[in-house]
C-alpha cells in the first residue's frame, strides 16, 4: 500500500462514527489469547448490578482490547501491508471499538464523567485535524 492509502486507512481508525452500525466480533485474538467476544459483552450487558470479581474481570478485558486495538493501528501505519489487509485490521479495530463502547457503558458514568470524555473526544478531533495541516 503506498502512503496515501495508508493515511487514509488511518484516518478511518479514528474516525469516531465509523463505529456506527458495527458488530461485536463473535471471537477475537488478543495477545494470543482467542475471546468469545460478542457472548462477553452479552453476559456483562445483562448483569444488573457488576460485582467487583466481575469488574475487574470486565477492566482486564478492556485494557486487552485497547492494547490489541494499539497493536493493530500500528501495524496499519508501519508494517508493509497489502491494502486488503489493512482494510481487515481497520474493520477489526472497528470491532473492538464498538466491543470497548459496549463495555464502557455498562456503567453509566456521572455528568462530570460525560463532560470529560467529551472534552478528551473534542481535543482528539482538534488535534487531528491540526496535523493534517500542511
Amino acid at each position: 500500500m503506498n502512503d496515501r492509502q495508508r493515511r487514509r486507512l488511518l484516518e478511518r481508525v479514528d474516525r469516531p462514527s465509523q463505529t456506527i452500525g458495527e458488530d461485536v466480533p463473535d471471537e477475537l485474538t488478543v495477545q494470543g489469547t482467542t475471546i468469545d467476544l460478542k457472548a462477553f459483552v452479552f453476559e456483562c450487558k445483562r448483569l444488573e448490578t457488576i460485582p467487583k470479581h466481575e469488574r475487574e474481570r470486565i477492566e482486564t478485558v478492556k485494557t486487552d482490547l485497547r492494547r490489541e486495538r494499539l497493536e493493530r493501528k500500528q501495524r496499519i501505519a508501519r508494517e508493509d501491508l497489502a491494502v486488503e489487509e489493512g482494510e481487515r485490521l481497520v474493520q477489526s479495530i472497528h470491532g473492538i471499538d464498538r466491543a470497548l463502547n459496549a463495555l464502557e457503558g455498562l456503567d453509566s458514568p456521572s455528568i462530570g464523567e460525560q463532560v470529560r470524555r467529551k472534552r478528551l473526544e473534542d481535543a482528539r478531533e482538534l488535534r487531528s485535524l491540526l496535523n493534517q495541516l500542511p
